[in-house]
């Protein structure tokens, strides 16, 4: 019976490895190993102490610099005329245009007639009424003389009786020394100069309290008289602007009645723009409002050109999240400006020279101003507690937590959820 065969005649017998062999083996292999532990440990160390990890690709970082920093805000204005009076129509009646809208006139020409019977016809009523007044105090004043005149007739005659009346009394008194009179006759000559001199007195008196009550009643009807003037002048002026003047140079907008309507007093009739002088009006955001202040330092950019102007008017109220505002040009208006043109105006709001400056970022919002992410030297990212101050269009200024030189996450750091640390990947 034959056997099985086997792979006995396949298999070949090695010789045993020396202990030399494997040992070498094995401190080539522990070497490997601790050169790996070698370049591992401090990655494993800075993966340990990061609570969060951010590839760099995905970050902004800036330097901490001092500088000097400007606050301004920038925003569109539209370009309007500083001077844009509107007619209104000062009475009742119907209106004669003279001009067309768009066409230029001159300051006091005029631009609209208003045709009123009813105030014309007050004119002269009040007119007729004045010149009336005006006669009745003129005879007054004749009438006044002339009284006048008969009172003094009257103070002059009594003057000449008491004269007289002297004269008998030293007649009387003479007589009565040589005693060639009765008694009762030097006493009848006595009173008869105390009568002329009481009669004297009382006409003088008298005619001055005339002269006063004339004068008097003079100046009442003077003030009628001028009051009734003035009652005039004012329905002469009133009648004068029924001739609707420009009261600047111009040209003339939108023409708001139309031509011989019948307008009621203080009818919106025209406005005339005044095209020599502009202003900018721009809506700044609400953020700033508490930082304006009329007479700010503005510049306003026209083209490749920058014009001087300042704040001259700010609203005291916000609408739609915007303050609205007026910026004047401060030297020469730039030539060929167009009404509602949009123009670019900077506001200073404030130069602080000197400061810590970091470059603005979304770090300023995400941490709410108080907190920064810092770059170490070992690719990691310490949180700092800081302070902002003043904020500009580009930076903003660094009160404290940070020193000049720092390397600063200015990107959003919502990715960091807080952590202490970041490790920052390439």
């Amino acid at each position: 019976m034959r056997g099985i065969a086997d792979t006995s005649a396949q298999d070949v017998a090695l010789a045993p490895k020396s202990r030399r062999t494997r040992h070498i083996i094995g401190g080539s292999s522990l070497l490997v190993v601790l050169i790996g532990m070698w370049f591992a440990i401090p990655m494993v160390s800075r993966w340990s102490s990061g609570s969060a990890t951010v590839p760099l690709d995905r970050l902004r970082i800036a330097e901490v610099v001092r500088a000097d920093l400007v606050r301004d805000v920038s925003v569109q204005g539209r370009v309007v005329a500083a001077v844009s009076p509107t007619l209104y129509a000062p009475a009742a009646g119907t209106i004669d245009l003279r001009v067309e809208a768009g066409a230029s006139v001159a300051q006091a020409q005029v631009l609209a007639v208003i045709d009123s019977p009813e105030l014309e016809n007050q004119l002269k009523q009040a007119e007729a009424t004045l010149e009336e007044q005006s006669m009745e105090l003129e005879r007054q004043r004749i009438e006044s003389r002339q009284l006048a005149l008969e009172k003094r007739k009257s103070a002059d005659l009594a003057d000449v009786a008491l004269v007289a009346a002297k004269r008998e009394m030293r007649r009387a008194e003479d007589a009565n020394e040589r005693g060639v009179i009765p008694v009762i006759d030097y006493e009848k000559a006595k009173d008869e100069l105390r009568n002329a001199e009481l009669a004297h007195a009382h006409a003088v008196a008298d005619a001055d309290l005339f002269d006063e009550r004339l004068t008097f009643e003079l100046k009442a009807s003077g003030f009628s008289r001028d009051r009734q003037q003035l009652l005039v002048d004012e329905l002469r002026r009133q009648v004068e602007q029924l001739s609707m003047r420009s009261p600047v140079d111009g040209i003339v907008g939108d023409l708001l009645v139309e031509q011989r309507a019948a307008v009621s007093r203080d009818t919106p009739v025209m406005a005339v723009v005044d095209l020599s002088r502009f202003e900018i009006d721009a809506q700044i955001p609400e953020s700033y409002a508490d930082d304006l202040a009329i007479g700010m330092q503005a510049e306003i950019t026209l083209g490749n050109h920058r014009y001087a102007g300042q704040l001259v008017a700010v609203s005291p109220e916000i609408v739609s999240s915007q303050v609205r505002s007026r910026i004047r040009f401060t030297e020469d208006t730039p030539p060929n400006l167009r009404q509602n043109q949009r123009l670019t105006t900077r506001i200073l709001l404030d130069e602080r020279p000197a400061v810590l400056t970091l470059q603005r970022g979304q770090f300023l919002e995400t941490g709410g101003g108080r907190v920064a992410y810092v770059l170490t030297d070992n690719d990691t990212a310490v949180r700092r507690d800081i302070a902002v101050g003043g904020r500009s269009l580009g930076a903003v200024e660094i009160l404290s937590g940070l020193e000049e030189g720092d390397r600063v996450i200015i990107s959003s750091i919502d990715s960091f959820r807080g952590a202490d640390t970041v490790l920052i990947t390439d």
